[in-house]
Formats: C-alpha cells, sequence, structure tokens
C-alpha cells in the first residue's frame, strides 16, 4: 500500500491535485490563468556555476493554481541557445516551490506530460518513472529543484544543489524538458516566457 493510499480520502485527493500541479497540464492552464512572465534577476544556480559559466537566465515563468503559486520556472542557458533544437543545447532548467509536494507525484505527472511531447514504450516509462521518483524527493516551499541537460543526452537532477540521480538517455532528455520547451507542451504561454518569446 502506498503513502498515498494511507491517507484520509480527503488528504490522499488534495494530496494527488496538488501532484498534478507540480508539472504542468492543460486543465491547469485553463482553470489558473494565472501564468506571469517574471524579470530575469535570479542568480546563476550554484549547480551550474562550474559547468555553465556563461548560462544567463533565459526567462522565466510562474505556475499558479486556483490563485496560489505552485513554482517558479527558469531557464539557464547560454548564448547560441535555440528553441527548436533545445534538447541539443547545454541548459538547466530550475524549479522553485512554493507549495509542499509528493516527490512521487511530481514523478508521475512528469511521465503523464511527457506523452503529450511524443511517444514512448512501456518499459521506457517503467524506468523513467523509477529515475524520477529517485530524482524528485518530496518538497516543500523555497525548495530548488533543477534539471541539467548537457546537450548530448546527459541528464543530472539536483534538490537544494545536492545531485539526486543521473541519465544518459537523449529521448528522455527531449521528452522531459519537452514538458516545458516542446511546441507540443500542454502551456504554451509558459514555454514563451521560459525562451523569452512573448
Amino acid at each position: 500500500m502506498t503513502y498515498l493510499q494511507h491517507r484520509h480520502p480527503i488528504k490522499r485527493r488534495q494530496a494527488m491535485s496538488w501532484g498534478a500541479a507540480s508539472v504542468l497540464a492543460p486543465l491547469l492552464i485553463t482553470m489558473s490563468n494565472e501564468l506571469q512572465a517574471m524579470t530575469p534577476t535570479a542568480d546563476l544556480p550554484a549547480e551550474l556555476r562550474s559547468t555553465l559559466p556563461a548560462a544567463r537566465q533565459v526567462g522565466s515563468a510562474v505556475l499558479r493554481f486556483f490563485g496560489l503559486r505552485v513554482y517558479e520556472a527558469r531557464l539557464w542557458a547560454a548564448n547560441g541557445f535555440t528553441p527548436e533544437d533545445y534538447n541539443r543545447h547545454p541548459f538547466g532548467l530550475e524549479l522553485v516551490y512554493d507549495r509542499k509536494l509528493e516527490g512521487a507525484a511530481i514523478a508521475e505527472r512528469s511521465i503523464a506530460e511527457m506523452r503529450r511531447v511524443g511517444s514512448f514504450t512501456d518499459e521506457q516509462a517503467r524506468q523513467w518513472l523509477s529515475l524520477m521518483k529517485q530524482a524528485f524527493p518530496d518538497v516543500v516551499t523555497h525548495d530548488r529543484l533543477l534539471g541539467l541537460n548537457d546537450g548530448q543526452g546527459e541528464v543530472r537532477f539536483f534538490h537544494n544543489g545536492r545531485q539526486t540521480a543521473q541519465i544518459r538517455d537523449a529521448e528522455f532528455a527531449r521528452l522531459f524538458f519537452g514538458i516545458w520547451l516542446s511546441p507540443q507542451t500542454s502551456a504554451p504561454a509558459m514555454r514563451n516566457s521560459l525562451l523569452g518569446l512573448g
């Protein structure tokens, strides 16, 4: 029995709702209509200072759920980054949370959103879900999750500066970061803000 199943049904539903809010979903964007572009003022994350020292903040956006902030997303990349080939460029995608969320729910929602970007097998889904459950611990307010893409198929995940998981799989990199950066994203307004397109 999972942790969620142990909880009271109402609390379980609340946790699942926040899990859905943790990553993009079309329903969230429709209900909230609260995406906001942010002024790029944040400092370069420590995880990128040695690997991408020339990175700058390309753009950022806030995801809200029923008017409440869920997280702020920030995209960091060096000059020359092109949205059309996002997966072939080194970059960091940082999420700074404003809510307590369960890591397993974040991982499961990620798989669902990756299917919007492209198709993959059930076996890939099992492997990637296992990886992301390791990569994404439960988060609380002000926690940071950062995914670092090296542009050659390797992805590293960090929680508050500590590496939690690593994978070399170009298809995973394309589909995972495509949740935010692909034209097939469920949140085109957030994509535009992250990519500085409007």
